[in-house]
């Protein structure tokens, strides 16, 4: 199983990657009760389906470029774009080429440790 850092700091290595959906695949860097940071990869056409939560979420294209759709409206976002998803909006993603988002929520997801 995993080791989820729940520290301040976290190295390099991060945690284990977990596979999503085809193509995707997310490692947990850093969290606590509140809030969680999460490293999620994308292989060129993958797709994050369109889905919502409760937890707002606050992302950063660390790499490549993605379509991301927030409550029905598109944006075309490059390296160092960001986004921010509302609690319960629908939202997701297809990357144009590979790529990574790093995502935060908060509250953490829990879900997301087991």
């Amino acid at each position: 199983m995993a080791k989820y850092h729940d520290d301040l700091f976290t190295g390099p290595e991060g945690n284990e990657w977990t596979p999503t959906e085809p193509g995707i695949r997310r490692q947990i860097l850093v969290q606590n009760d509140q809030m969680m940071m999460v490293r999620v990869t994308f292989e060129k056409g993958a797709v994050g389906s369109l889905h919502n939560h409760p937890h707002i979420q606050a992302s950063l294209v660390e790499d490549g470029a993605f379509e991301v759709t927030i409550e029905g409206r598109t944006e075309r976002l490059e390296k160092g774009g960001t986004f921010i998803v509302p609690t319960n909006a629908m939202h997701g993603v297809v990357a144009l080429e590979p790529g990574a988002l790093i995502d935060v929520f908060t509250p953490r997801r829990e879900e997301f440790l087991g």
